[in-house]
């Protein structure tokens, strides 16, 4: 694959982990992330997550439980992850999984902050 669209890190290899409810990514600079399907939901780039404009995005519970039913290449820049909660209007560019890889620490510990000032929870609701 060739560089495209200013991604600055290009991905040597996914792995769908469907059990572990994660993907892998292994980077050619060396880097390598193990994205849990829930905080790829939850940072979704779609605008139903992250709106159309700065201070819209969206706060997502209850994903606790979410897992991935396939990826699909869009061209040779980018993945559209389909959730099995049937969430799948975002791609993923590869710049986008690396930001979110070097960043997981920080955005996840903002994400469960942003939940319990919301009274909100990663769990689903039981009906």
């Amino acid at each position: 694959m060739s560089k495209a669209f200013g991604a600055e890190h290009w991905p040597t290899e996914l792995r769908l982990k469907t059990a572990e409810k994660l993907l892998e990514i292994d980077f050619d600079n060396g880097a390598r992330f193990r994205l849990p399907a829930e905080y790829l939901r939850v940072e979704s780039p779609s605008a139903e997550v992250q709106g159309h404009g700065p201070g819209e995005k969206q706060l997502v519970a209850g994903r606790a439980e979410v897992g991935i039913l396939k990826l699909e290449t869009v061209g040779n820049y980018a993945v559209r992850i389909v959730f099995d909660d049937l969430h799948d209007t975002g791609i993923y560019s590869w710049s986008y999984l690396y930001e979110l890889g070097i960043e997981q620490e920080r955005r996840w510990k903002d994400y469960l902050a942003a939940l319990e000032r919301a009274g909100q929870s990663r769990e689903p609701k039981r009906k």
